[in-house]
């Protein structure tokens, strides 16, 4: 169907633009009915196959090779065949091509007169296609790039997100044989909350956008699991101000920076709280989280979560987000502002 539609647009131009050139030449010089068919059927169907020649044959054999004399001295031969060829044609329709009838004159016009004309009308119709195919050919190509660049990201992000999940699963379930080593009454909880967070990992986070919500809802579990790890002891001051109904976000987005409070910072303080605050607004969240550091709790892994957020940040929000790490003596702040 779309070959068709192709085939279509590209006759319907065609018989325009020679019914345009037919009508302003008609409107100049007179030329008779009979004069205005061979122009529009055999000079047409000349003009526009050298185009097609030129566009399907001629630039890929040649131009798309680099193989510019071969190109140039082939077309320049094609050009001053056809010459001869269309001179041809007006010696047979000689009395419409011609002669031109001034009042009671007619002139005939010359071999060495017509053929330059001809020869420069070719030149127009080589240059067309060849601008043509040079701007289809560009903008082809850069679809390529974008896709390819798109395909490149797509897998940047999938192996970005595949990091996620272990990481983690590899928190959660040190979390877990903790309990079970210290035989904790809490223990089938924690589990249960962990298959919970799972299922929505899993499940859920196959789109490249979720529900606001749904993604909260995942936060809450998250920390529900590491209170249950701290013995119900562990402070966390969670406030979420404004409407969330309605609003997306790229999943597992802000999990990193709570990892990082829980993994590094001081949650069993009831004096120094981990603080998290979001104010969502209208197609645009505000998130901040602070936590009083841990001076024996370093990661000798390597911080792949926070770099795994700015990353995807770079990817999913491009110039559309601020991030704001402060990493002080005693506190540790993070701040982000995105829009959604």
């Amino acid at each position: 169907m779309k070959k068709i539609w192709q085939v279509f647009w590209h006759v319907f131009f065609w018989v325009s633009m020679i019914a345009f050139f037919v009508f302003i030449t008609h409107s100049n010089t007179k030329i008779s009915v009979g004069g205005l068919i061979v122009i529009f059927v055999v000079y047409g169907l000349i003009n526009i196959g050298l185009f097609y020649v030129n566009f399907l044959l001629f630039i890929p054999w040649y131009l798309n090779q680099k193989k510019y004399l071969r190109y140039n001295i082939t077309i320049l031969i094609f050009m001053l065949v056809l010459g001869f060829i269309k001179y041809g044609v007006a010696l047979i329709f000689k009395d419409y091509i011609l002669i031109r009838n001034k009042g009671n004159l007619h002139e005939v016009t010359s071999f060495g007169h017509y053929y330059i004309s001809a020869f420069f009308t070719s030149l127009v119709f080589v240059f067309l296609s060849t601008v043509l195919k040079f701007t289809l050919d560009w903008f082809l190509n850069e679809r390529i790039q974008r896709d390819l660049e798109n395909q490149r990201l797509s897998a940047e992000l999938a192996f970005l997100k595949s990091q996620i999940n272990p990481h983690f699963l590899f928190n959660s379930l040190n979390s877990i044989y903790s309990l079970a080593y210290q035989r904790s009454e809490t223990t089938p909880d924690a589990i249960l909350k962990l298959s919970e967070i799972m299922r929505y990992m899993l499940y859920e986070c196959n789109d490249n956008r979720v529900d606001l919500s749904k993604e909260l809802l995942y936060l809450e579990n998250y920390i529900g699991l590491q209170k249950i790890r701290y013995g119900n002891k562990a402070f966390v001051d969670f406030n979420v101000n404004g409407i969330i109904n309605n609003q997306q976000i790229v999943p597992l987005l802000l999990i990193s920076f709570i990892e990082n409070a829980f993994k590094h910072g001081v949650a069993n303080d009831p004096a120094t709280p981990i603080h998290i605050k979001m104010d969502v607004e209208p197609h645009h969240l505000y998130f901040k989280m602070e936590n009083k550091k841990h001076r024996f709790n370093k990661d000798s892994g390597g911080g792949i979560g926070l770099n795994n957020v700015k990353r995807r940040l770079d990817l999913l929000y491009p110039g559309r987000y601020q991030l704001k790490i402060d990493d002080g003596e005693e506190v540790y702040t993070s701040e982000l502002s995105l829009d959604l």
